[in-house]
């Protein structure tokens, strides 16, 4: 390996070389616990979503021009082919924006991407669900080390997963498949080198359908890897490499860095609202408000938001026309929040997005940044009938600095998934998730999610 001067070499392969040699007795109590509740969580989303009519445009090509059936849909009842179900899966469990977020250092809804891909190449073979497990968490490392690596990607205007989901499904995948330290590698580059997905798409089908792409574009890489495709082995660390091309500031040593030690399993988040990650301390401080005071929302002169600067860009859509754009505006967020005291899925339809009600509550929302705040933080201050009523937020429900609990996510997954496989099916889910760690063919649980 030659590097030159200012340049880290050998950070992929280093990676690589320990992901590949870790075995499920590595991974530590927490993080394989995190794993379950990851699973868990994107389950129910996937089941919930695959009842979206996006997805009924996507099944309708996908089943025209698709391969042989050997993979589930959840929540549909039939199978595509293996590079084509993850597509599926992948769009179904982030299209209502319900998943999971990383935000340690990189904002990342890394399981959807990377269990589509893992759930499709479990039903090519028997797999253990610990090896499943072992190979979510691999994923995890892999997706947002390389997000860290990576520090400029998000402002440079990739959608992270799309563009990391493909690398931590690739990585996940090439795990679940055995590969070796150089195959896993070539897993990682060739999975990078497919890496798309732009935030101009956010409020449109296209968002869901990146983290669908990742997936897929995971389980080829991971496949092709295997039969000895390669790519290079400095793919987030070379002179033109992942982090240098995708980001304006390169740190190749993040990949690394306590590799081992930190597993960034162990710091994810869980949603209790549908809808993008920034937006969760603005609608707990509303729904705190709303719960000390009995406010009638048509009194209500204004309600003033002080967020994180990403809270503006991100989700300042200020007249959403569609649910999916109600998901990335903050307007929109606070008023049905207020409304409601809610912010689920039924907060987010295009039925919702129209309402004359809401309409005219969200134009009352006035937003200021500050960069003091942060990503989970947020102060609002609801004014009605001239009395000024404050929440302040210092770490939203659901962040890893205020997670949600079992039972909570639990609660979560029950109202996600009843309504697609029914009552039985779904507690049968949830406690083989619970011990999936000795669960012996992952097959067992993809059938009760068909």
């Amino acid at each position: 390996m030659n590097g030159t001067v200012g340049e880290i070499s050998g950070v992929t392969r280093e990676f690589c070389a320990r992901m590949a040699g870790v075995r499920p007795g590595d991974l530590p109590a927490k993080a394989m616990h995190e794993g379950r509740r990851g699973v868990l969580d994107w389950l129910g989303c996937a089941l919930a979503g695959s009842r979206h009519p996006t997805l009924d445009v996507l099944l309708a090509v996908l089943q025209e021009a698709g391969g042989r059936p050997q993979a589930t849909v959840f929540g549909r009842g039939l199978k595509l082919g293996l590079l084509d179900a993850p597509i599926a899966n992948g769009q179904a469990g982030h299209v209502l924006d319900y998943d999971d977020t990383h935000m340690g250092g990189t904002v990342l809804h890394t399981s959807s991407p990377t269990l589509a891909a893992l759930f499709s190449l479990a039903e090519r073979g028997r797999a253990a669900g610990a090896e499943f497990l072992l190979a979510y968490a691999v994923g995890f490392e892999a997706g947002v080390r390389t997000g860290q690596a990576a520090p400029g990607h998000h402002k440079g205007g990739w959608h992270l997963t799309g563009t990391l989901g493909s690398i931590a499904a690739g990585v996940a995948a090439g795990k679940l498949l055995g590969l070796d330290a150089g195959r896993l590698a070539h897993a990682m580059s060739i999975a990078a080198t497919q890496a798309a997905g732009m935030q101009q798409n956010r409020g449109t089908m296209c968002k869901s359908f990146h983290a669908g792409k990742a997936a897929s574009s995971g389980v080829l890489a991971a496949l092709l890897a295997e039969r000895g495709f390669d790519g290079s082995l400095e793919i987030i660390e070379g002179r033109r490499g992942y982090c240098r091309i995708y980001s304006d500031v390169a740190a190749p040593e993040a990949l690394i860095d306590e590799l081992g030690a930190r597993w960034e399993i162990t710091r994810n988040g869980h949603k209790p609202y549908a809808c993008g990650v920034v937006l969760h301390p603005v609608i707990d401080a509303v729904i705190e408000i709303r719960s000390k005071a009995n406010i009638d929302p048509a009194r209500v002169q204004s309600i003033e938001l002080r967020v994180h600067p990403l809270v503006i860009s991100i989700t300042g859509v200020e007249e959403p026309a569609t649910g999916l754009q109600s998901k990335f505006s903050v307007y929109h967020s606070a008023a049905v929040a207020l409304i409601d005291g809610a912010a689920r899925i039924p907060q987010y339809t295009d039925q919702r997005a129209g309402d004359p009600a809401v309409i005219a509550l969200r134009r009352k929302v006035k937003v200021t940044a500050d960069e003091s705040l942060g990503k989970d933080q947020a102060e609002v201050v609801v004014v009605a009938d001239g009395t000024r009523h404050r929440a302040v937020i210092g770490h939203a429900t659901g962040t890893a600095g205020n997670p949600m609990s079992d039972a909570a996510l639990e609660a979560k997954f029950m109202a996600n998934a009843v309504p697609v496989i029914g009552e039985d099916r779904a507690q049968r889910v949830r406690d083989s998730v619970w011990n999936l760690d000795r669960l012996g063919d992952v097959r067992e649980l993809i059938r009760l999610c068909a």
